[in-house]
């Protein structure tokens, strides 16, 4: 069995193929792909095989695929541009005739109102129409998100977003690479949607009072109206439909559309998912 992961570079799925491998899959029947392969010739020297894959290109879809029994598609990471790379990968992964893609989604995906999720619907809506055996992952809300910023944080004194008192279940990545690694090695996986966040909700008030105490030092939760942090997110230099789309998601948390609290992922990992003192300390150290 061949299982491809493709963004091996970057976060989520690197930590798939470690989870992977953890689980005994043998690293010579892993594929791990990306475009810049310098980033994974280490895993390469463990065994595992390494093949570029650029969802902008079609041809190196097809070649990286080639012989695959199951692909993780973590989702591309330029807003504007996943549904035409998405499908480049899902046409792909049908035409190597894979017996199962797996799709990192967006919470809710088919019918929330969250800007994010628009490009995740549009893509699922590709996968069920090619017929390729299916199974979605709906990954909630990444402590990462708020804890890659932590140095600016402490040095500001603050979290800033326009989430107000919104709760939401963040997992770390770790967990959720765990969850598609167990995914991609059970069988019966077709037609199924799971939806994952962490065990327990948290506002950004407690994600603030969390860093505060660990840290021992003063940090609050600054929360503007969603323009407003539109605006700022944009005078640090982001694009404005990144900027939208980030500010939303935080109106999306105040909603409460950034919940996934039916235990799927902490059952598919048999673990606790991971706390927010422990993600915190993480972050710390």
């Amino acid at each position: 069995m061949s299982i491809v992961v493709t963004g091996a570079t970057g976060h989520l799925g690197r930590h798939v193929v470690e989870a992977l491998l953890g689980r005994g899959v043998p690293a010579a029947g892993i594929v791990a792909t990306g475009r810049n392969l310098d980033a994974i010739a280490d895993l390469a020297a463990r065994g595992v095989t390494v093949r570029r894959a650029d969802f902008d290109d079609p041809a190196s879809l097809k070649d990286a695929f080639a012989g695959a029994d199951k692909v993780l598609l973590v989702s591309a990471s330029e807003v504007g541009k996943r549904v035409p790379q998405h499908r480049n990968a899902i046409d792909a992964a049908k035409e190597a005739g894979v017996s199962l893609l797996a799709y990192t989604s967006a919470p809710k995906a088919d019918d929330t109102p969250l800007l994010l999720a628009a490009e995740h619907r549009a893509t699922e809506e590709h996968l069920r129409a090619s017929g390729v055996p299916a199974v979605i992952l709906r990954n909630s809300w990444y402590f990462e998100v708020y804890t890659a910023q932590i140095a600016t944080q402490l040095e500001h004194g603050a979290v800033t977003g326009a989430a107000g008192s919104g709760r939401f279940t963040p997992a770390a990545r770790r967990d959720y690479a765990e969850a598609a690694a167990a995914v991609l090695v059970a069988p019966d996986q077709a037609g199924r949607v799971y939806e994952l966040g962490g065990d327990t909700a948290i506002t950004l008030a407690d994600y603030a009072a969390e860093v505060a105490r660990q840290s021992g030092r003063p940090v609050t939760y600054q929360n503007l109206p969603v323009e407003a942090y539109t605006r700022m997110l944009e005078g640090f230099g982001l694009p404005t439909p990144v900027a939208e789309v980030i500010a939303d998601a935080d109106a999306g948390i105040e909603r409460g559309d950034l919940i996934s609290d039916d235990g799927s992922l902490s059952r598919l990992i048999g673990r606790p998912t991971t706390t927010l003192a422990e993600a915190v300390g993480a972050a710390l150290s």
